[in-house]
C-alpha cells in the first residue's frame, strides 16, 4: 500500500504537502482506532461486570500464551487505562508518521516480542496493560533517533525523553503492584528493534536532496530519449 511506504522525492512541494498530510490523517486514524479500541474494551467489561484479567499473561504457563496477543488490551481500571491513552496515541502516531515503510512490522513485533518474553521472563502473576507497548515505542522512536542523525527524528528522541523520561524508573521492581517486567522487556525490545531497522528511518534532508537531484536527472534523461 503506497501511503504505508516512504514516499518517493517530488520537486512540487504542493504534492509533497498533500502527501504528508495524508500520511499525517493516515497515522491519526490508526492511532485513534487503537486507543477508542481499548477504551471500548474497558465498557463493555465495565458494563457487563466481567473480568478480563484472565486474558492478560501469565508467564510460563499453556492459559497464560493467549495474552501475548490480549494482555496489551485489558486494563485493570480507568484510572490504568486513562494514564495509558495519551502516551499510547502519540507515540503510535509519531511511528506511522516516520517510519511509513515499516511502521506495521515495528508496531507487530514491539507487540508480539515484549509480550512472549513477558511470558518467558516474567514473574508468576497475570500481566495486563498497555504500558510495555508504551516502552517499546518510547524506545525504538528515541534510539532510532539517535542513530538517524535527522533532525526531525532527534527532535522527537528529544520530546520522549521530557515527556516520558520518567519511565525509566518504570523497569525497576520498584511498586509490586505494576508489572516493571513488562516495561523491562518492551524498552529493550524497542531498543532492539530501532538497531534492527536503523535503515528504516527517513532520509536526512541532504540525502533527501541527492535523490531529489538523481530522479530529476533521471526524469529529464527520458525525455530526451523521448
Amino acid at each position: 500500500m503506497s501511503l504505508l511506504s516512504r514516499y518517493h522525492p517530488v520537486t512540487d512541494s504542493e504534492e509533497q504537502s498533500a502527501i504528508e498530510k495524508r500520511v499525517a490523517w493516515y497515522s491519526f486514524f490508526i492511532s485513534s482506532a487503537f486507543v477508542v479500541g481499548l477504551w471500548l474494551i474497558k465498557l463493555v467489561e465495565f458494563e457487563y461486570s466481567l473480568d478480563l484479567a484472565g486474558l492478560g499473561i501469565y508467564p510460563r504457563e499453556i492459559e497464560g500464551l493467549w495474552g501475548i496477543l490480549f494482555s496489551p488490551l485489558i486494563h485493570g481500571s480507568f484510572g490504568h487505562l486513562a494514564a495509558n491513552t495519551l502516551p499510547t496515541f502519540v507515540l503510535m502516531f509519531s511511528l506511522f508518521f516516520f517510519y511509513r515503510k515499516s511502521s506495521g512490522l515495528i508496531f507487530l513485533l514491539i507487540y508480539l516480542s515484549t509480550g512472549l518474553l513477558v511470558w518467558l521472563g516474567g514473574r508468576e502473576a497475570w500481566h495486563i496493560g498497555a504500558s510495555g507497548l508504551i516502552y517499546g515505542l518510547a524506545a525504538f522512536l528515541f534510539l532510532s533517533g539517535v542513530l538517524s542523525s535527522n533532525v526531525r527524528l532527534l527532535t522527537i528522541s528529544l520530546v520522549v525523553a521530557f515527556f516520558y523520561g520518567g519511565l525509566f524508573w518504570g523497569i525497576f521492581p520498584i511498586k509490586p503492584e505494576i508489572s516493571w517486567e513488562s516495561h523491562l522487556w518492551g524498552a529493550l525490545s524497542g531498543f532492539a528493534l530501532a538497531v534492527l531497522f536503523r535503515k528504516s528511518a527517513p532520509a536526512k534532508p541532504e540525502e533527501q536532496e541527492e535523490e531529489d537531484d538523481v530522479a530529476e536527472g533521471e526524469w529529464m534523461e527520458e525525455e530526451e530519449i523521448k
